[in-house]
C-alpha cells in the first residue's frame, strides 16, 4: 500500500491531481493517492502556501531550502528526497545532501540563517528566541520576510504531518530520480516504495 487509507473513488477534482501528475512526473504520486480523499483541501492549502511565499518574496531556492531543512528535522523522507532533488538541481547535490544531513556548509549565509530558523520552528516552535528572529534580521531579512519563513515552514509542517501520519511512502521513481548523495542522506521515515 502507498499509504495507511485505500485510494477512494476518483470525483473530478481527484482526477485532476492524478492528470497533473502524469503529465508532471508521469507518473501518479503516492501523496496525490492519499489527497484524492480531499483534493480541494490540497488546493486551498497550497494556494495558501503559494501566497505566503510570493508575498516573502520567496525564491525556489529559499522555499527548497526551507523545506528541506524542516522535512529533514522531522524525519519526512518523502518532501526530504521531493525537496532535497529540487535543491540538487539550483544548489548542487552535495549542498542539497548536506543540508539534509544538517550540515549546511555549503549554503550562503543568509540561506543558513534561514535553515536553522526552520529546523527551530519544526523541533520546538515554543523554545525561539528574541535572539533568533535578530539573527534572522542580520542576516538581512525584513520583518515582512520572517513572518512569511515561519508561515510557510507551518504550512508545509501541517503538509507533512497528514501525510506521515497516514502513512504515504516515498514513489520508487521520486525516489530513483534523486540524486545518488540525497537518496544516501534520507535514511529516515518512511522507506521508499520498491519496483514490483
Amino acid at each position: 500500500m502507498s499509504n495507511f487509507l485505500p485510494e477512494p473513488e476518483l470525483g473530478e477534482a481527484a482526477q485532476r491531481l492524478y492528470d497533473e501528475d502524469l503529465a508532471d512526473n508521469g507518473y501518479v504520486m503516492n501523496l496525490s493517492r492519499l489527497w484524492a480523499h480531499q483534493p480541494e483541501a490540497q488546493d486551498r492549502l497550497f494556494g495558501l502556501i503559494g501566497e505566503v511565499a510570493a508575498a516573502g518574496g520567496l525564491t525556489l531556492r529559499q522555499r527548497a531550502v526551507l523545506v528541506t531543512a524542516c522535512a529533514s528535522t522531522i524525519g519526512d523522507s518523502y518532501c526530504s528526497l521531493a525537496w532535497g532533488t529540487r535543491l540538487a538541481a539550483v544548489a548542487g547535490a552535495e549542498t542539497a545532501a548536506g543540508l539534509l544531513r544538517g550540515d549546511d556548509a555549503g549554503l550562503e549565509e543568509p540561506e543558513r540563517a534561514m535553515a536553522a530558523w526552520a529546523r527551530k520552528v519544526a523541533r520546538d516552535p515554543n523554545a525561539t528566541r528574541p535572539e533568533d528572529v535578530e539573527e534572522l534580521r542580520a542576516a538581512g531579512f525584513g520583518d515582512g520576510q520572517i513572518f512569511a519563513m515561519t508561515a510557510f515552514v507551518a504550512l508545509r509542517l501541517a503538509f507533512s504531518t497528514v501525510n506521515d501520519a497516514l502513512g504515504a511512502r516515498p514513489d520508487a521513481a521520486l525516489r530513483a530520480a534523486a540524486p545518488e548523495p540525497v537518496r544516501r542522506s534520507v535514511s529516515y521515515g518512511r522507506p521508499a516504495e520498491t519496483v514490483p
